[in-house]
């Protein structure tokens, strides 16, 4: 999303639901399931993720915001919100079934950097070069957020709206209680570990750890877990998952062993959430809206965009969060430089290839991509800006507790190998994480199956390291 999470924001694989069912099964009723502009040019369809949490309301009073700007400054145009209240895997679905026909695909859609090269390889996205070339805003946007947004053709198919990045948020109150320091920072895997044992052994009642991990939460636990460990290994000196050189991707080494020991460690010490919670879809709002709040969690593997939850009107409202919470980078495994290691994604407005109004649609995109207006939603998604113009203005690095934190991990930040096939890569290291999480299959077990599973993913297309 998210990673937000690309957050970014995260990935399952999900049973069809009665959504997709009824999509699929009868074309002509597609319009009632958030259908296209219908050739309307005076009205713009603008479809986008919606929280399941029905208290956060931060992308809707941003887009009723630009939706009001626009209308005024363009007579006689209206602008329809198209929200779709789903978790992301779910999201991501019936956002595709939209954009397979005229008659349901809205003008403006929001993207994961994770899914938009799949959705470039169906045909679904329209490249945007053209309306770049005249937008001089767009030499504002950073070289490595356009990447993001760019299929293997060279060309660019969305605007990014930020980006993030990924740490270690911790309790003061239960490290004080565990005998742990409040200015915190584990040089190594083992010091995180270590430190949540403390936790266990000393705040009993506490969630010593919470690490993502399994199907049910998708992306969050390929990216903002998995990743996060393996390109902190010696693997990750260089890509290890994908060998742009010979264009393969590459089998479970060393380094992805190792993840995957870690996350097993997590989950047979007892150092995490009990399984059934940690395999509960809804788990992330569990862990910003319950379990750091509450005081339940000592130490949370998690996102730069949490405070959106916690800021007034959320319907979470934590005021006091940056008292009561610390910030730690996540260490390398053994900390070897960089010492640090983090990772990025985000989101993307895309123009589906069969939107009825294109045009109009990228004129929407440059109200939101003002100055004033992508740093207004920088701050209210605790997003890391992607314009140098913004990221430089004292403004939005005053504007949040923690925005400095997260901004400065960028240096030591890694992006996720989104070619075509990522998706189905992604779904088998949560496949591997889930068999060690719930003891069903070793390590080895895990990286075998992975392994296996990879080889279907790439098409064959896989290599060693």
């Amino acid at each position: 999303m998210p990673v937000r999470p690309t957050a970014a924001r995260p990935r399952t694989t999900v049973r069809p639901t009665a959504f997709v069912a009824l999509c699929a099964a009868a074309p002509l009723l597609l319009t009632a399931c958030g259908g296209g502009s219908g050739g309307d040019p005076d009205t713009l369809k603008v479809s986008f993720k919606q929280s399941t949490d029905n208290s956060v309301k931060v992308m809707d009073t941003y887009l009723a915001d630009i939706k009001e700007q626009f209308e005024k400054a363009n007579p006689g145009k209206k602008v329809e919100l198209v929200p779709i209240k789903a978790p992301d895997a779910e999201y991501y679905t019936k956002l595709q079934q939209m954009l397979r026909s005229p008659r349901t695909a809205p003008d403006l859609v929001y993207e994961d950097t994770f899914l938009i090269n799949s959705d470039i390889t169906s045909g679904y996205l329209k490249p945007l070069d053209p309306y770049l070339a005249g937008w001089k805003d767009w030499d504002r946007f950073i070289d490595t957020a356009k990447a993001a947004a760019k299929g293997e053709d060279g060309k660019t198919y969305g605007v990014p709206d930020g980006t993030d990045t990924r740490g270690l948020w911790f309790s003061k109150d239960v490290f004080a209680k565990a005998g742990l320091p409040a200015d915190w920072q584990p040089r190594t895997w083992e010091d995180v570990l270590d430190a949540a044992r403390a936790i266990k052994k000393e705040v009993p009642g506490v969630i010593p750890l919470n690490v993502y991990t399994g199907k049910p939460v998708g992306e969050a636990a390929t990216m903002q877990t998995f990743e996060m460990l393996l390109y902190g290994t010696n693997d990750g000196s260089s890509d290890p998952l994908y060998d742009k050189d010979s264009k393969k991707w590459i089998t479970a080494g060393k380094g992805f062993r190792d993840a995957l020991t870690f996350v097993e460690t997590v989950y047979k010490e007892k150092l995490g959430p009990d399984v059934a919670d940690a395999l509960d879809p809804n788990v992330g709002t569990r862990v910003r809206g319950e379990w750091l709040p509450q005081g339940r969690l000592g130490i949370a593997l998690d996102g730069s965009w949490l405070p959106q939850d916690w800021l007034e009107g959320s319907g979470h409202e934590w005021p006091e969060w940056s008292k009561e919470l610390g910030l730690a980078a996540m260490p390398t495994q053994h900390g070897q430089a960089p010492g640090k290691v983090s990772m990025s994604g985000g989101w993307t407005w895309a123009i589906p290839a069969k939107a009825a109004n294109p045009d109009l649609a990228f004129e929407f995109v440059k109200t939101m991509q003002t100055k004033a207006n992508a740093q207004k939603w920088y701050v209210a998604n605790s997003g890391i800006a992607v314009r140098e113009d913004v990221a430089a203005d004292p403004a939005y690095t005053a504007a949040q507790p923690g925005i400095r934190f997260f901004t400065d991990l960028v240096e030591h930040t890694h992006y996720r190998p989104a070619y075509p096939a990522y998706p189905k890569v992604s779904t088998a290291i949560q496949e591997a994480m889930e068999a060690v999480t719930t003891g069903d299959a070793s390590v080895e077990e895990a990286a075998r199956d992975y392994d296996e599973a990879l080889r279907d993913a790439a098409g064959g297309q896989v290599t060693s390291k």
